[in-house]
């Protein structure tokens, strides 16, 4: 399976952040959304991702003066990216390996959307499940 194929599940639009936005925008968009990370997109580029983790180690090192602070503060601006051609299995390890949550889905240098790692232990159980039932049926036959 591909990411273009769990992106078909799930849907490509994704929320946003630019670097210049407060990182109380950040805050609002991770609570309101129950999301774990967005990226931070300028000019139509992808320039970081901000994760609650990011958050919440800035937070512990500066208080409540990160409330003040901007998103270009926060974010990770080494992003490990992934393409819709990209497989399932394969970015488990690569997630693993970077211990990141969260990989944005580039095509051309644009956005086409976001997978967490629950997204891809999501699409597994579906392949497992598939791959079970065909057994099942090949058995019974």
């Amino acid at each position: 399976m591909r990411i273009a194929d769990v992106l078909k599940g799930k849907g490509s639009a994704v929320t946003t952040v630019a670097s210049d936005a407060a990182v109380t925008d950040v805050l609002r968009f991770i609570s309101e959304g129950n999301l774990g990370a967005l990226p931070v997109v300028d000019d139509g580029r992808l320039v970081g991702i901000v994760s609650e983790r990011d958050v919440v180690r800035r937070l512990h090192q500066q208080g409540s003066a990160l409330l003040n602070a901007r998103v270009s503060e926060v974010m990770t601006t080494e992003v490990v990216t992934c393409s819709p051609d990209d497989g399932v299995g394969d970015l488990a390890k690569v997630m693993t390996e970077h211990r990141v949550r969260h990989l944005p889905v580039v095509v051309d240098g644009a956005l086409a959307g976001i997978v967490s790692i629950g997204d891809l232990v999501k699409a597994r159980i579906d392949m497992l499940e598939q791959e079970r039932e065909q057994l099942e049926s090949y058995i019974a036959q």
